[in-house]
């Protein structure tokens, strides 16, 4: 005696799955009219499948402004209130060229087939341009999808990604699916041959694709024929662009040891946006600092790096910047040089009032205790130390000779700090 009502449900189910068809059928010559007029919606109908009473399932719709001169929408309306609309604020005005995505939602109240219509009054050269909405409340679903919504991202043109969606039989009988068709040119879908016969508790797993066929964002759906399932798909395709650095190198010029400088060049996109993954340089004494990779640079946009030089020996030194990104340069590098200079210490002091023929300079690691390091009587009355180590401190005095070589006190002792 169980068989007779599953036999009606497998009935009333394979009826919802015509039902939904039918209604695709209705509104694709609907919405092939509207495609040629300035306001014109993608996709042009939207078919939501079995929906279990208490649940809600939302699609996206790309309204675009095909025309040459802006459009405002003023208002839209929905013919029943099983269905919704969100994610617009009216009136939205879109320049010509511009699309604006929004989401429609169907919230059964009740079981059985629904097929409406959302209109959106503008002023484009279609004032009423109509969106046919279709879909079907059930008690219970039979199968599930999980995810129940798949959502790509952004995806560069010329490349694709892949998702997998799982199937599960939810009652306890077998459970056929017919067949499984997509709607919406970027996306296409693998897995078993059909049709699939899931026993109780069962799964299958598909795998859909997206290749974006143009920049920008796109909507479609993967509709499984049988529990008259559907599983919204959201992608958008992203153009790539061109990394760019300027300038195209970087010279720190001089630069003492112990301490840093910085120099910041910019990171430009052009002809798309820009993901940059990594970042390296080929030596240690320049750093990329400041910035966490990855990093996306939407086109036309530019984005300061910061390099520091710390050079850690004297001499010329160089090195390369590299960067890893989605450009169509996967790999741009840019040159940096220095020159690493040793520290040194410049003194100058005040003449005697004595008649003196020159000074001599002394050094010393603390007060009074020195060792003299001019080689020569200085009578400049200045003198450079090139001999001091980063990281020391040091005591210096001067003294004065006179002519006939006798030599003064030390001077009061100036102490320096080497970075």
């Amino acid at each position: 005696m169980r068989l007779s009502p599953s036999s009606c449900r497998l009935l009333s189910i394979r009826v919802v799955s015509l039902a939904v068809v039918l209604a695709f059928a209705a509104a694709s010559s609907l919405g092939a009219h509207a495609a040629t007029q300035q306001l014109v919606c993608s996709p042009p109908n939207l078919g939501f499948g079995g929906i279990p009473l208490g649940t809600s399932e939302a699609q996206l719709v790309v309204l675009t402004n095909t025309g040459q001169t802006s459009a405002t929408i003023s208002a839209l309306s929905v013919s029943n209130s099983d269905f919704s609309v969100s994610g617009v604020n009216l009136p939205v005005v879109l320049a010509a060229g511009e699309s604006i995505g929004l989401n429609v939602t169907f919230a059964p109240t009740g079981t059985g087939q629904t097929h409406e219509t959302v209109t959106f009054t503008s002023n484009s050269s279609n004032p009423s341009l109509q969106l046919a909405v279709a879909g079907y409340g059930l008690k219970s679903e039979p199968v599930t999808a999980g995810p129940s919504s798949l959502s790509f991202g952004q995806v560069a043109l010329g490349t694709k990604a892949a998702l997998s969606i799982v199937l599960t039989n939810v009652r306890p009988w077998d459970k056929t699916l017919h067949s499984v068709q997509t709607m919406g040119s970027a996306f296409s879908v693998s897995g078993p041959a059909f049709p699939v016969v899931l026993t109780p508790g069962q799964s299958v797993e598909l795998s859909v694709t997206f290749t974006p066929r143009a920049a920008g964002l796109t909507s479609g759906r993967v509709f499984i024929y049988g529990p008259g399932l559907n599983i919204p798909l959201t992608g958008t395709g992203t153009t790539v662009g061109q990394l760019s650095l300027s300038p195209t190198s970087v010279n720190f010029g001089s630069v003492e040891i112990g301490t840093s400088t910085t120099e910041t060049p910019t990171l430009s996109a052009t002809g798309g946006s820009v993901t940059i993954s990594s970042a390296t340089s080929s030596n240690a004494q320049f750093a990329i600092a400041g910035t966490s990779f990855p990093i996306t640079i939407n086109t036309g946009q530019s984005v300061p790096l910061k390099v520091t030089f710390t050079p850690k020996t004297a001499g010329n030194s160089s090195a390369t910047l590299t960067f890893i990104s989605n450009a169509t340069d996967s790999r741009a590098t840019e040159p940096v040089s220095g020159t690493g200079s040793a520290p040194f210490v410049t003194l100058s002091w005040i003449p005697s009032t004595s008649q003196v023929t020159g000074y001599n300079v002394y050094r010393g690691m603390s007060p009074g205790v020195y060792s003299k390091i001019n080689s020569t009587l200085d009578t400049s009355m200045t003198y450079t130390d090139k001999t001091v180590v980063p990281g020391s401190t040091y005591y210096y005095a001067a003294t004065a000779v006179s002519s006939s070589g006798q030599e003064s006190g030390y001077s009061t002792p100036v102490q320096v700090a080497i970075p």
